[in-house]
């Protein structure tokens, strides 16, 4: 079995804006230069082990403090509404082969 930081960083991307594709704004020498930080997953299944005989992997968790009566939070690092999930993992289950869903949450 792999060690965690090797199976992490095996498949991650990580680069600044400019190495994106995003723009930046002009630097002003009155504000503090900021930098974002993109992380995806790429070529290779989220999932590696963890319930391989399921067709997706969905967990709910239940909570009695929620304003809305189900979330979803996204596990495939692909959602355009990260950290909700927008159904990506589908396209990505696809393409893959993984079996990755989303994270539920419950309002009791």
């Amino acid at each position: 079995m792999a060690s965690a930081g090797s199976m992490i960083g095996a498949g991650l991307c990580f680069g600044s804006p400019s190495m994106v594709g995003l723009k930046q704004s002009p630097r002003s020498s009155a504000r503090p230069r900021r930098m974002a930080v993109v992380v995806r997953a790429e070529g290779q299944t989220i999932n590696p082990e963890i319930r391989k005989s399921e067709e997706k992997v969905v967990d709910s968790v239940i909570i009695t403090e929620l304003s809305k009566p189900l979330t979803a939070y996204c596990r495939c690092w692909r959602s355009g509404t990260f950290p909700l999930c927008d159904g990506s993992h589908v396209k990505h289950n696809k393409a893959t082969g993984d079996n990755v869903g989303p994270l539920l949450l419950k309002k009791q």
